[in-house]
């Protein structure tokens, strides 16, 4: 049984034997015990004073005796006011230390048949531009929760939602028409994505001096500046071409549906390159293309029910002012989809997929509202999750020169910034990675790429997802502070020392296996790496809670701050005797270990060696 359950079965049984009266485990407030007092921790005795009608020292006092005689885990006692600190025995954490290092996976859950299912959206791209900053923020946030919710036995299903039809769609496309040349990603050596997303800013280019002749016309015909912008953009030749695309794609014209098509798989190709290097993937994909039918059926259906109502113009609303709303558009005049018909037609067609039991959307805070309606919506057509659908949502993340702007070509490219920081681990690195003999180029190469990608999604990871975050790429790769690197060379740094351990006892310098001494008495800092181990699997659970990759970013940050501390304190290899060197070796050993279970739960690789 774990301390914490020893101890609170302990105060349920005190309360029961001084008081006479059984009590819930929730009642039984129980905390690590802070810095400035004697204990590991701390009991408090105020929810019972009402049970005992004693003072809070006296119920403390009480019921600290009691454990301290009939608890094994509990060696001694202070109270303080109304709270009751404890000191656990040494052999408990020498029990407990035995049971981490014994397990594999301690801190994480184990998923059954009779787990709840989760399916967790992100990425949600265009296909009209490769991904950027903004995307990347995106897919790490959503691959990191998926690892989480798992790791909190759930199944889980991560799953995109690909926007592959719209004017914007178009807009590429036409630009292709116009100047490409027949250009293809094999004949220009670019990704596919780059290629389409030169296409729609070469639209954008385009079209501006378009509007910006007309204009000018329009003013000298004596209309107002903004009225003559206002008709200047609706009837600038190239939008109006985009339109009729649009028109002929949703006629299923076979020129155009065959030139979406090819773009498209142009796109779907870059993406992928994108996805492997950022270390996320799917279990299935939808296609806007073919969810947008699929909401236009639900919402008539729904019509039908009397959930929603038609105008006179002909266009399909919800009204939501019982809910303190304002009345949703869903269908167009002319029976066009908005995006809220395609997310109910994607939910629809998730729902017939999968049993879902919990559905979470990663996208951006600017949809709050939309999200807000789309729950409401759910619910009403008769979703079960519907209700309690979770949006995920996230801050904008910045670099220090400004913000991203797709449409003038001006974005973070999401492949320029992974190739910039893994070559930048790759120089700063570089004195680290030579003194290692005998390594080879590939390996270099190999340990730049995790240093980089991990120094990339720890510094995006460890903020608060719901905040706007300012990404610094000469900050985020640092060796020093609360960084990926930091953390990546400290578990390093101690499977180096376990391989020395090895060495020497293959060599026989030392033929004693590396186990826990039970006779041994523990030092004030290993007994408070042994209980900061102890905490992973509620900062795991506590993460799923809140949805919150930022949680077990941090406890990876802690923990590695007080490894390092230890091993600055305590020699391990060198201890004073054969006891403290085995117990200092488990230790090391269940650090390195949950600091490799929990960067992975970031989609964070950690060396063997940097």
């Amino acid at each position: 049984m774990k301390i914490e359950a020893q101890i609170c079965s302990g105060v349920m049984a005190a309360v029961k034997s001084f008081y006479g009266q059984d009590v819930p485990e929730k009642m039984v407030q129980l905390q690590k015990t802070k810095a400035t007092f004697k204990g590991n921790f701390t009991v408090v005795v105020f929810p019972f004073l009402k049970i005992s009608k004693k003072s809070p020292e006296q119920t403390a006092q009480e019921i600290g005796e009691y454990l301290k005689t009939n608890c094994e885990a509990v060696a001694d006692f202070n109270v303080v006011k109304g709270f009751l600190n404890l000191e656990v025995a040494t052999s408990a954490w020498l029990s407990l230390l035995d049971e981490m290092d014994a397990d594999a996976r301690f801190g994480l859950k184990t998923v059954t048949d009779e787990s709840p299912l989760v399916m967790i959206e992100y990425s949600s791209p265009n296909t009209n531009k490769p991904l950027h900053l903004g995307h990347v923020r995106n897919n790490l946030l959503g691959w990191s929760l998926a690892q989480i919710m798992e790791a909190n036995g759930n199944h889980v299903v991560k799953t995109n939602i690909v926007n592959d039809r719209g004017i914007h769609i178009c807009k590429s496309m036409l630009a292709w028409l116009k100047w490409g040349n027949g250009e293809t990603p094999e004949s220009s050596g670019k990704k596919g994505d780059h290629l389409i997303g030169d296409y729609y800013v070469a639209f954008d280019k385009h079209y501006r001096e378009e509007v910006k002749q007309l204009k000018a016309q329009f003013v000298a015909e004596g209309m107002d500046e903004e009225k003559a912008e206002e008709k200047a953009k609706a009837e600038a030749p190239l939008i109006k071409e985009a339109h009729e695309m649009l028109v002929k794609w949703e006629q299923n014209d076979p020129e155009v549906r065959a030139l979406w098509e090819k773009m498209n798989a142009w796109v779907y190709a870059g993406f992928d390159e994108t996805y492997k290097a950022l270390g996320v993937s799917f279990d299935k994909i939808y296609y806007e293309s073919d969810t947008y039918l699929e909401g236009k059926k639900k919402v008539e259906e729904g019509l039908a029910k009397g959930l929603f109502f038609r105008k006179e113009d002909n266009s399909v609303w919800a009204d939501l002012t019982d809910e303190g709303l304002d009345q949703k558009l869903l269908l167009r005049s002319d029976g066009t989809s908005v995006y809220m018909t395609q997310d109910i037609g994607t939910a629809d067609m998730r729902f017939k997929d999968y049993p879902i039991d919990k559905m979470i959307y990663v996208v951006g805070n600017e949809q709050n509202y939309h999200f807000q309606v789309l729950s409401i919506l759910l619910d009403r057509l008769g979703f079960k999750w519907g209700k309690e659908l979770v949006h995920f949502s996230y801050g904008m993340v910045e670099l220090p020169n400004g913000k991203m702007k797709s449409r003038e070509g001006t974005v973070v490219d999401a492949d320029d910034l992974i190739a910039t920081m893994i070559t930048d681990a790759r120089q700063l690195s570089e004195d680290k990675v030579n003194k290692l003999e005998g390594i080879s180029e590939e390996e270099k190469d190999e340990i730049a790429r995790i240093v980089g990608m991990g120094a990339l999604k720890y510094f995006i990871l460890k903020v608060d997802a719901r905040k706007n975050m300012l990404f610094n790429p000469e900050e985020s790769i640092d060796f020093n502070g609360n960084t990926g690197p930091f953390i990546q060379y400290t578990h390093a740094r101690i499977r180096s020392i376990l391989r020395k351990n090895e060495e020497l006892r293959k060599n026989n310098v030392d033929s004693s296996p590396a186990s826990v001494c039970t006779g041994y008495s523990l030092q004030p800092k290993e007994i408070e790496l042994i209980q900061k181990l102890n905490e992973f699997g509620a900062v795991v659970e506590q993460a799923g809670k809140d949805y919150s990759p930022s949680g077990v970013a941090n406890y990876c940050y802690e923990l590695t701050k007080e490894f390092n501390q230890f091993y600055h304190d305590y020699s391990i290899l060198n201890a004073e005797n054969e006891e403290a060197k085995q117990v200092r070796l488990v230790i090391a050993r269940n650090v390195a270990k949950t600091l490799k279970n929990g960067m992975a739960l970031l989609g964070i690789e950690v060396p063997e060696r940097m």
